[in-house]
Order: structure tokens, then sequence, then C-alpha cells
């Protein structure tokens, strides 16, 4: 049997497309961020990825999809699904307040680029307020999740106590004290779980 075995052209080709995908998603993250999404042109794109304009509307047809593909990514990258289930598992109270603190800090570090970028896109044509807004949606079923998975011990009935949890994690929160006033991640999410724990939890 021969040792070499050949990669499948057709699998060969599937790398080579999803190379090309990631390559213009990231080049395009960074004009996003530089320039704002808005005023990035599908032509901008595809001079800063290096490849023809054609390539990029036959990769993802429109560029929200291109928004839709970083927005993904950072989600991997945060690993934020796993990490709140992880949460959900820990055994009281308080340590799960403290998680929801951990949680939103590590989605935010990870890339807080995307974070602004995602804001200031949602001002855009319908269907790329559509796709944001599930977006959004899903990040807030996670969060409410995560208040009421301590409700038992929630000082104030559960609507409020996830709703400030939300107000909390409003991207100028994050933004105003990490990259406004210099504060670390580490020193935010300190914060957050203090905040948290005292306006949610009955404490002693």
């Amino acid at each position: 049997m021969d040792a070499h075995v050949k990669t499948p052209p057709s699998s060969y080709r599937q790398e080579q497309a999803q190379a090309t995908r990631v390559r213009i998603a990231d080049a395009a993250k960074r004009l996003f961020a530089r320039d704002g999404y808005a005023v990035t042109s599908i032509d901008a794109i595809a001079r800063e990825a290096g490849v023809g304009t054609r390539t990029v509307y036959a990769a993802f047809g429109a560029k929200r999809e291109i928004l839709n593909l970083i927005c993904e990514g950072w989600l991997e990258r945060a690993d934020a699904r796993a990490l709140a289930r992880e949460i959900l598992e820990l055994p009281d109270a308080a340590q799960r307040v403290r998680g929801a603190a951990r949680w939103l800090t590590v989605l935010y570090s990870t890339d807080f680029d995307v974070v602004r970028i995602l804001d200031a896109a949602i001002d855009e044509d319908a269907e790329t307020q559509v796709m944001l807004r599930s977006k959004l949606r899903g990040r807030n079923r996670v969060m409410d999740g995560l208040v009421a998975s301590v409700e038992g011990d929630l000082t104030l009935p559960l609507p409020e106590a996830q709703a400030i949890y939300r107000a909390l994690a409003a991207t100028g929160v994050y933004g105003e004290l990490v990259i406004g006033a210099g504060w670390t991640p580490a020193r935010f999410e300190e914060w957050l779980a203090a905040t948290l724990t005292a306006q949610l939890l009955t404490v002693g």
C-alpha cells in the first residue's frame, strides 16, 4: 500500500476555498475596525486581501456574510458556548454569578474590535440588522440563562436581575473602563463580579 496518500482534488479545493474565505475575513476585519463597517467596500476588502472583487463575491455573496464569519470566528476563539456550560455546572450561586462576570470578560477581551464592529454595523441595511439582532438575542439568551440559574438566591425579580446584567454588559461599559481608563480585563472581571454579587444576591 502506498504510504503517500494524496489529498483528493475536491478536498484540496475545499481547503483552498476555506483559506481564501479566512483571508478575506481577516482583511475585512482590519478595515472594519480601522475605517468602519459602513464605509468599507467590497473592492477595498478585495484589495486588502490581495484577491479579485469577484473572488470576494464568490466566497461570500454579501458584505454581511463576511461580518457573520468574523463574528463566528470570534465566538469560537472565546469558546463562549463551552464556557457558559461550564459555568452552569458550578455548585453554588455565588460561583455562577462570578462565572457570569468571567464569561462576559472572556467574550469581550478575546477581541473587542469585533464587538465594536458589530455595534457600529447595527444601523445598516435591514438584512444586516436581522443577522446582528439574531446574534444579540443569542448572547442575551446565554446571559439570561446564567442569571436564571441562580433565581432562588436573587434579591430581586428575575427579569430585573437579567436586565441589570445586560445593562452592565453594554459595550460602552467595558470600553470606558478597559479601553478608556486602562483597566486590565482581570480588574474588569473582579469589578463586574463584585457588582453583580452585590446587586443580585443575598449576601450575609
